[in-house]
């Protein structure tokens, strides 16, 4: 079972993802929604024993919306337009599930993750809530061309914003933007509004992730750290304090914004953009002023 054009799965996107970039960088951040992608080509939805919308639980739906105003702020935004259904930017490069496929994976697939395990690998298995994307197995060759012409495409240009800023400012603050359903948080978990990732400690100095939390602890939101979102492969294979590059992922509660059955957007939608604004501007001013050697030593 094919879900490419002949011409490669990139054809398939206009254009895959695209760089909003400002006038002029003037802050030392770069913002990532590798989620939020929302074209859906007719070849994957004839592909898939799923219907649109059920396609559409597994993506951050808005969230490049809901952080557009970083441009204006003078830091880029990278935005997928693939869903993620079809292709997570979120995993290691071949983290990929032997049982998908037909044909030989590569040897160095990494097939035995616990993200494979539950069906989101790469190229997904099933959607947020486990149903199965394909009523059969697809070519492990339709895989391997999603993530060279898509994954790898998105991954150099994410690297070269990191290091552009960090050329320009000395070091780099990577914002990884998501959002989380508002069932994702089991009884025992406390019910949050904003879930910050920083892989316990180790992806930002901690005056990055202190400096947000307390912004959205001021504006009236429910902050908790790491938990059950500490950040996925992206925030770990970029967050490399030492060098002054840091990583930080921020979930959003998706109920904060959009009716989470329908997709829709809510009245509430248009208050978050400007608290988040407002969030990203005191960060920046609290954060933009530290000393680059002192932030890369912590």
């Amino acid at each position: 079972m094919e879900s490419s054009d002949p011409a490669g799965p990139a054809a398939l996107f206009a254009p895959p993802f695209a760089v909003d970039e400002p006038a002029a960088q003037t802050l030392p951040y770069v913002f990532n929604t590798g989620h939020s992608g929302a074209v859906y080509p007719a070849s994957f939805l004839a592909a898939s024993r799923l219907d649109s919308l059920s396609l559409r639980r597994s993506e951050d739906a808005y969230v490049d919306r809901l952080f557009a105003p970083v441009v204006a702020l003078g830091a880029p935004l990278l935005r997928a337009n693939f869903p993620r259904a079809y292709l997570d930017v979120n995993r290691e490069p071949f983290e990929l599930d032997p049982r998908m496929f037909d044909g030989r994976l590569p040897p160095y697939a990494n097939t035995r993750s616990m993200r494979v395990a539950g069906g989101l690998g790469t190229v997904p298995r099933v959607v947020a809530d486990g149903q199965e994307i394909y009523p059969g197995r697809i070519a492990a060759a339709e895989a391997v061309a999603r993530i060279e012409d898509l994954y790898k495409p998105y991954h150099r240009a994410l690297r070269a914003l990191i290091q552009r800023t960090a050329r320009t400012f000395g070091h780099c603050f990577l914002i990884d933007c998501h959002s989380m359903p508002s069932t994702s948080l089991g009884r025992d978990e406390p019910k949050a509004d904003v879930v910050l990732g920083d892989r316990y400690g180790t992806a930002c100095a901690p005056e990055l992730i202190d400096a947000f939390e307390t912004q959205f602890r001021e504006k009236g939101f429910r902050v908790v750290r790491n938990k059950p979102y500490a950040g996925g492969f992206i925030t770990e294979h970029y967050g490399e304090p030492n060098l002054g590059r840091h990583a930080l992922q921020i979930e959003l509660n998706r109920a904060l914004y959009m009716n989470e059955t329908s997709l829709a957007l809510t009245a509430d939608a248009g208050d978050l953009v400007v608290a988040l604004r407002s969030i990203i501007v005191a960060v920046a001013e609290e954060t933009t002023g530290m000393q680059p050697l002192r932030m890369a030593a912590e």
